[in-house]
C-alpha cells in the first residue's frame, strides 16, 4: 500500500484554537488628510478558517480522516466560521462560549500587500474548557493521532492532560507549540517550532552540531520523542533518536509563509499515523510546505499536488 493510500485510512484529531482569517482587499490611491497612512477603498472581502481550523483543513486536503474540536463565540465571526466548516468534508465539535469572542485576524490587503492586521480575541471561559476536555477524552479512542495547535489563546488550557489522557491512550501526539514555557507539552511525541520558537527556548546556536545538541537537551528536557525545526530559507531538521535528519525547502517560490506551520504539522501527524517513519514524514511535509507558501493567505496543499496526480 502506498503512503498516500494509507493515509486515507487514517483518522486524526485536531484541537486547539481555531480562528477566523478574515482579508479585505482594496485599491490604495493617496493618503489620509488625518494621518500619514494610505486610505484603502476595499473592493472585495474573503472570510477563510485559520488556526487549528486550517490544520484540520490540512490534514483532510491530503486525504485523512479528520475530527475538529475547538471554541467559538456567540457571535458573527462564530457563525461566519461554523459556516465555513460546514462545508468542510470532516467532523467538526464546535463548543460555543457566549462570554468569548471568536478570535479573528483581520487583515487589510492593497497593492497586493499587507498593510495592517487587526486582531480580536478573548479567553474562553472554565466551562466551555470543562466540556470541551470531556469532549476531547471521548474523542481520542477513535482517533489514530493528535494534533494539538497552540495559538495562545486559551483553547489548550489543558494541554498537560490532554498530553497524558493521549498517551494513556497510545497515542502519538503532536503539538505546534507557542511561547517558551514547554513545560506543558511534556511528553508529547513530536513538538514542531519554527527556528524563533526553538531558539526562545534552548538558546541561539553558532553551528549545525551545536543546533543538535541543543535539540537533544530539550528532547530530554520535555521527554520528547522527537523535535521538527523549520528553518524558512533553510529547510527543516528533525531530531529524535536516531540523530539529525535535514531537508532542504523546496518552496519554488515564496508568496505567503502565514500558515505554513500548520500545514507542517498536519503533514507530519497523517504520515506517522499511516505508518511512515520521521524522515519520509519530514519530506512530505517539505514537499506540502512548499506547495502552500506558494498561496495566498492560510490555504492547504492538496495530494495531487503533494503526491502527484497518478502517485
Amino acid at each position: 500500500m502506498s503512503l498516500r493510500e494509507a493515509i486515507g485510512r487514517v483518522r486524526i484529531l485536531v484541537a486547539g484554537d481555531v480562528m477566523l482569517d478574515r482579508y479585505w482587499f482594496g485599491d490604495v490611491s493617496r493618503i489620509s488628510p488625518e494621518a500619514p497612512v494610505p486610505v484603502v477603498h476595499v473592493t472585495r472581502t474573503e472570510d477563510r478558517v485559520g488556526g487549528a481550523g486550517n490544520v484540520a483543513r490540512n490534514a483532510a486536503a491530503l486525504g485523512a480522516q479528520v475530527v475538529l474540536l475547538s471554541v467559538v463565540g456567540h457571535d458573527e465571526a462564530g457563525q461566519a466560521l461554523r459556516t465555513l466548516l460546514d462545508a468542510e468534508s470532516f467532523q467538526v465539535h464546535l463548543y460555543e462560549d457566549a462570554a468569548f469572542s471568536t478570535i479573528t485576524k483581520l487583515r487589510v490587503i492593497g497593492r497586493q500587500q499587507q498593510l495592517l492586521r487587526v486582531d480580536f480575541e478573548t479567553q474562553p471561559g472554565h466551562e466551555v474548557l470543562a466540556a470541551k476536555l470531556e469532549a476531547y477524552e471521548s474523542l481520542l479512542a477513535e482517533c489514530d493521532a493528535v494534533i494539538l495547535s497552540d495559538y495562545g489563546k486559551g483553547g489548550l488550557t489543558h494541554v498537560t492532560r490532554m498530553i497524558a489522557a493521549a498517551r494513556e491512550a497510545g497515542k502519538p501526539i503532536l503539538v505546534d507549540p507557542k511561547g517558551d514555557d514547554w513545560e506543558r507539552y511534556t511528553g508529547a511525541t513530536l513538538i514542531t517550532p519554527n527556528r524563533t520558537e526553538f531558539r526562545d527556548v534552548a538558546g541561539s546556536w553558532a553551528s549545525e552540531s551545536e543546533l543538535a545538541d541543543k535539540a537533544t537537551a530539550v528532547r530530554a528536557r520535555f521527554a520528547l520523542d522527537a523535535l521538527l525545526v523549520t528553518r524558512s530559507e533553510e529547510g527543516m531538521s528533525l531530531f529524535d533518536a536516531q540523530g539529525a535528519h535535514h531537508e532542504a525547502t523546496q518552496a519554488r517560490e515564496i508568496f505567503d509563509v502565514s500558515g505554513a506551520g500548520d500545514t507542517v504539522i498536519a503533514a507530519m501527524a497523517v504520515s506517522l499515523a499511516a505508518g511512515a517513519s520521521g524522515i519520509e514524514a519530514m519530506q512530505l511535509a517539505n514537499r506540502a510546505a512548499g506547495v502552500v507558501v506558494g498561496k495566498f493567505g492560510t490555504a492547504v496543499a492538496r495530494a495531487d499536488e503533494v503526491f502527484g496526480e497518478t502517485a
